[in-house]
């Protein structure tokens, strides 16, 4: 496009000119556009607003029939339009997550409070969104689940995914994490066999809580987040009443290059609301989309939900005084020792205006930090923050960053070209267009100046490969068991023993030892409901995949069915 055609785009992100080619954001992740988008709107001879057109501009005069030789005979090859159209539709998808497929988004704002709990914030982060009292930063919320496929129902027992993308002044920060606080493991070596376990069985194609506690008998660290994700707490009633977490441990870094250890926690100001087994299964029967028709009906109605951003402090130390490390993701930070800070709210005020374009081609990563945040050495940390992005060019393209929604709202300028669906190019105004290489004397990019002291923490050990020395897998899971209500309780032995019903004998005897060794009342409980579901269901038999209530439902399809005559 040249600056001579009409209505050219002269603005870059929230209208700073960046010679990008990119119009003005209207808020809604969509409407930036890239060089060679046409922005003349111009239309043929008859042709109105509302024409159809092919891809091309074509207006469409026909669009119910094939062009075939007579009115049943073949259809001809230069069908233009029919082989567009089909040929899109037949691409319509893009690869599924392999975790987080399900999920639900929504566009809001971010509020800072300019301070940390009553301290200033510069004590502890340079980082510019935080520093002023009322600065707005726009965000972008994705929720989900996490094991099952893109449509499966919101009223499973898992994990929900709690993703926000920052748009701030000095770029993109993704706080990636979760509802629960904790995780499964502390080494992401294992991530790919966690998933393994919890995906359905490759030869049945069915999740098989024998595979899943099978896993879990041999991972002891588990044992805190099963302790969570098998009482109500596994399953959120919505998005807008859940908690989030960033679950792994970060740093704040000041302008002085002094590091602190940070948590981040998202608590809902619309209170809290779980669902029991029971109370999740009625739901379902009628609707499997209540948690993304619950989100997008509250935002459209006005009620926007809300949510404030807390953080726990610690020294950048390894703290001996404390029984596990802080920076095992398996852990929590008891909050009378490290309380939680308000350092600002978040408000989701906007629904998306195209679900594909905005939540599933949204695209998020741990490694994807602002100045004044850094990275801890918490493993899975270290782990996710390789795979993250590259699962992200894996499923929407080299270009990812490109699309409206993962953009940043800022100035961008790099020296990275082409690529598979490049559609711009990150050029800024009197820049060598011959230049995309860095340093050059011939008007190329130029590096940015530091904005304080760079953080430069040192290391003396060995390289190994072995696990962190205060595991102590057991004590909070069991000061989780202690807390549990009776409700909570009652439920987390219930699900727990249908999910181990179908597993062999010595995995429900190694669960129940481990579930001992948190609490005796843990075990004797599970173990007690496990001797009552093996004498009421029989024989079990390893890799049926089937546990009390699944072999109940597989056999009440056929004794409820009606017949039919074929016809």
């Amino acid at each position: 496009m040249t600056p001579n055609q009409p209505n050219s785009p002269q603005n870059g992100h929230n209208g700073h000119s960046n010679g990008n080619g990119h119009s003005p954001v209207d808020g809604t992740g969509t409407a930036v556009t890239g060089a060679g988008t046409s922005q003349d709107q111009r239309t043929a001879e008859g042709e109105g607003a509302q024409t159809l057109t092919t891809r091309q501009g074509h207006p469409v005069t026909n669009n119910q029939n094939l062009r075939t030789v007579g009115n049943r005979g073949p259809a001809t090859l230069e069908n233009y339009h029919f082989l567009e159209k089909m040929s899109h539709f037949d691409r319509e998808r893009v690869p599924e997550r392999v975790v987080h497929a399900r999920g639900a988004g929504a566009h809001g704002v971010f509020e800072a409070y300019g301070k940390v709990g009553d301290e200033p914030i510069e004590k502890y982060t340079r980082a510019k969104l935080f520093n002023q009292a009322g600065k707005q930063t726009p965000v972008f919320v994705r929720f989900s689940s996490v094991i099952h496929g893109g449509h499966s129902p919101e009223t499973l027992r898992d994990p929900r995914g709690f993703a926000v993308k920052f748009y701030t002044e000095d770029g993109n920060w993704d706080l990636v994490g979760n509802n629960l606080k904790v995780f499964f493991i502390r080494d992401a070596m294992k991530f790919p066999d966690l998933v393994h376990a919890f995906k359905p069985d490759p030869v049945t194609n069915r999740q098989d809580g024998g595979r899943i506690f099978d896993f879990i008998s041999n991972t002891p660290e588990a044992l805190h987040m099963i302790t969570f994700l098998f009482s109500p707490w596994g399953i959120p009633a919505n998005y807008r009443q859940m908690q989030g977490s960033g679950v792994n441990t970060y740093k704040w870094v000041n302008k002085d290059g002094v590091a602190h250890l940070v948590k981040y926690h998202w608590e809902p100001l619309q209170g809290i609301k779980n669902l029991t087994q029971p109370e999740a299964e009625a739901i379902q029967a009628k609707n499997f989309n209540h948690a993304t028709q619950d989100l997008f009906d509250h935002i459209a109605q006005g009620d926007f939900p809300q949510w404030e951003l807390r953080v726990q402090l610690m020294s950048d130390d390894e703290h001996p005084e404390l029984d596990f490390d802080p920076l095992d993701d398996t852990k929590l930070w008891p909050e009378d020792q490290f309380p939680h800070l308000p350092v600002g709210r978040m408000t989701l005020n906007k629904n998306p205006e195209n679900y594909f374009a905005e939540v599933e081609q949204s695209a998020f990563g741990t490694g994807v930090l602002v100045d004044g945040l850094d990275f801890s050495d918490d493993k899975m940390l270290q782990g996710r923050t390789f795979s993250y992005s590259d699962t992200q060019r894996y499923r929407v393209g080299t270009n990812y960053l490109q699309l409206p929604i993962n953009a940043p709202k800022k100035h961008v300028a790099t020296n990275q070209r082409d690529g598979q669906m490049a559609y711009h190019v990150d050029t800024v105004p009197g820049q060598n267009n011959h230049v995309n290489y860095e340093p050059s004397s011939m008007n190329g990019l130029k590096e940015a100046a530091k904005s304080g002291e760079e953080y430069t923490p040192s290391y003396n050990a060995k390289l190994v490969r072995q696990p962190i020395d205060r595991q102590n897998n057991f004590r909070q899971a069991g000061e989780r068991w202690r807390l549990h209500s009776d409700l909570e309780k009652d439920d987390l032995v219930s699900n727990l023993v249908d999910a181990l019903s179908g597993a062999v004998p010595e995995v429900q005897q190694r669960m129940v030892e481990l579930f001992t060794q948190c609490d005796e009342e843990y075990g004797r409980r599970v173990a007690e409901g496990l001797k009552s579901a093996k004498g009421s269901n029989g024989q079990q038999f390893y890799g049926n995949g089937l546990n009390n209530k699944g072999a109940e439902a597989v056999a009440q399809a056929e004794a409820v069915s009606h017949e039919a005559k074929p016809y």
